[in-house]
């Protein structure tokens, strides 16, 4: 069963890395948890309802569980990626928006359109290192003048 639940607004991040380390170290049975960017103020648990009572329990910004499930019909929208095509070129700074190294910048040597790979050399670091990612994890800053 999935369950919706009510987190303060702007803190449901925090609230699912809360409830993911409790999950795994009470070893409770639940088997997702997700927060679709578009929707503030909820996250989503599957689990057993005794399970996700149990996870909530004690974390910091959860306002409530609303205890009747909902399908999962309803939130497939929310869980298909998305496609944005964005024209990347070498030159174009961009903000890397996912993984480890999720917050630097970077200027693009390189632009692989058939494996949507971008290699790029962060900005703001001593030695310039070579980083690909994947386009998917990238946001474009500016373009090459």
């Amino acid at each position: 069963m999935i369950y919706s639940i009510k987190t303060i607004v702007g803190r449901e991040d925090v609230v699912l890395d809360v409830i993911a380390t409790k999950i795994q170290s009470e070893k409770l049975n639940v088997a997702a948890l997700v927060h679709p960017e578009e929707i503030k103020g909820y996250i989503f648990i599957e689990g057993e309802l005794e399970d996700v009572l149990k996870a909530l329990s004690g974390v910091p910004h959860v306002r409530g569980v609303i205890k009747k499930p909902i399908k999962l019909e309803e939130l497939e929208r929310f869980l298909k990626p998305k496609v944005i095509e964005i024209e990347l070129n070498t030159g174009d700074t961009v903000e890397i928006i996912g993984g480890p190294f999720k917050g630097e910048k970077g200027k693009i040597t390189r632009y692989d359109k058939i494996k949507r790979e971008v290699t790029l050399e962060l900005l703001e670091v001593s030695v310039p290192i070579p980083v690909t990612v994947s386009a998917e994890f990238v946001k474009l800053i500016e373009k090459k003048k």
